[in-house]
């Protein structure tokens, strides 16, 4: 997907995510502001050999559809589906220091076109405004809230659930 921005041609390319991809994705999201916004992180995010056994498994696993971001060549985050209690979900993470381009709206719409199972639902942190911009963006509707435990804020806040027919 190739898109324009501040005259500079952008391309975006999703690959499904390789073992090689994690040491890149690892870095990416330690980003302490961006795990505050995403809310619902592992207990703890700089827990290396975790995040690798977690992935090792999730690579692996048919139901789970895990693709690495690029743009323009580089590893810019990662977006994947993957089923919860008999719910398809959606998650995706964008390295902080390219928010704002369009990236997420654009790779979530790409990989809307992959992932073609509907209902899908995403969930976001109340206060997380640029990835309800995200959401809505790409058609999905608020359709309700829940309040779970975010382990990066250290309390239970409140999440929106967002559901794309």
């Amino acid at each position: 997907m190739v898109f324009t921005l501040k005259n500079k041609k952008m391309e975006i390319e999703l690959k499904a995510t390789k073992f090689s991809d994690l040491e890149t994705l690892f870095d990416i999201q330690i980003d302490k502001k961006a795990g505050y916004l995403a809310a619902f992180t592992p207990k703890d995010p700089a827990d290396k050999v975790a995040y690798f056994n977690k992935y090792k498994r999730l690579l692996q696993d048919p139901t789970v559809n895990n693709q690495t971001i690029i743009l323009n060549n580089k590893i810019v985050g990662s977006i994947a589906k993957f089923i919860i209690e008999g719910d398809i979900e959606i998650t995706y993470w964008i390295d902080s220091k390219f928010w704002g381009l369009g990236i997420a709206s654009k790779a979530l719409d790409k990989f809307l076109t992959l992932e073609t199972q509907r209902p899908i639902f995403g969930r976001v942190a109340f206060d997380n405004i640029g990835s309800q911009k995200v959401l809505e963006k790409c058609g999905f509707v608020k359709i309700g809230s829940d309040k779970g435990f975010a382990n990066a804020r250290q309390m239970k806040i409140e999440e929106f659930i967002y559901k794309l027919n």
